[in-house]
């Protein structure tokens, strides 16, 4: 089986399990591509935890979930030293939190105070901890998905924006359709039925796997006018008063290079899942949404009159021609 056989079947595996939300699957898909992590704003119910769960089990990954409250400490996500005594010496040896591990689901995250939520982020950006002046990697394939319940604000720590541009990703999840939400109510009906027999082994996909796609991605090949495309789009978002429209009335803070660089990632890793030997535009505009929604800072004139960022990129996206 090939590298891309092997990582459709994972997003297929997933998607048997997640019914009605192919976007998460997918866009949880290209992160590990990306070697990314991903902000997820969902209402409750909407299958967050269950996407990543529905990842760990079908690859060689082990998953833990941090569940962000306000009394968390920076030490309950990284580890601690503990004092250990043996045969009368005693020494202090580091005790790892579960941020040690590949795929880490941090739910809640704008529940947990600023230092909790930049010891997370400051793990995701270096891949490593510092503890006592020690330094410990993170494993090699390692992704955080953390969440975020849009409507309820009470109790809880936005995330600064400047912090925001350290996920690849903003995803925006929504509700089922009726045909989804009928399928859902069956799988769970079954996996209820049959949760007392024996459940059958499912084949898993291996690590290697998603190191080997990397590589695969890393050699694809991208134009010259796809990498104008992508700068013209991040320039549109500093310098919107170029462009006609309401751009410069929308637009208080455009994306850093970080836009452009989670935009050329995003684009590769979508071709390549698509089964192309390029990047096209298309591939560009299909991610771009996602990778800008949380780099651009709206105006007051925007908040004022309802304009979402959405909107604003999709008006970008409508102004900035290919080369």
């Amino acid at each position: 089986m090939s590298v891309r056989a092997s990582i459709l079947e994972l997003k297929s595996l997933m998607s048997q399990a997640i019914i009605g939300q192919e976007t998460i699957v997918e866009r949880l898909i290209l992160g590990l591509l990306a070697n990314g992590n991903l902000l997820v704003e969902g209402l409750p119910g909407l299958a967050k935890t269950r996407a990543v769960k529905a990842l760990a089990a079908n690859l060689e990954a082990g998953m833990n979930r941090i569940q962000f409250v306000p009394d968390l400490l920076p030490s309950d996500v990284t580890g601690t030293e503990v004092y250990h005594t043996a045969e009368g010496r005693g020494e202090f040896q580091f005790q790892a939190g579960p941020i040690f591990n590949n795929i880490i689901l941090a739910d809640e995250i704008n529940r947990a105070p600023a230092k909790v939520q930049a010891a997370l982020l400051e793990a995701m950006e270096e891949r490593q901890v510092t503890v006592a002046g020690t330094t410990h990697k993170l494993p090699d394939l390692f992704m955080v998905m953390a969440t975020q319940n849009p409507i309820e604000q009470e109790g809880t720590y936005p995330l600064p924006e400047a912090q925001m541009d350290r996920f690849l990703m903003h995803v925006m999840i929504s509700y089922p359709d009726k045909t989804s939400e009928t399928e859902i109510i069956r799988l769970v009906r079954d996996e209820a039925a049959s949760s007392n027999g024996n459940k059958a082994e499912t084949k898993t996909i291996p690590q290697e796997v998603i190191f080997d796609a990397r590589k695969e991605i890393d050699a694809l090949h991208t134009a010259e006018a796809v990498e104008a495309y992508i700068v013209d789009l991040i320039s549109a978002t500093r310098q919107p008063e170029r462009y006609e429209g309401e751009l410069k009335k929308w637009i208080q803070v455009g994306a850093s290079p970080r836009g452009s660089i989670g935009l050329d990632k995003c684009s590769r890793a979508h071709a390549w899942l698509a089964g192309n030997d390029h990047v096209t535009p298309d591939d560009v505009r299909d991610v771009v949404h996602d990778v800008l929604r949380h780099r651009i800072m709206l105006s007051y004139e925007a908040n004022a009159d309802g304009i979402s960022a959405d909107e604003v990129i999709s008006e970008i996206v409508k102004t900035v021609a290919v080369a």
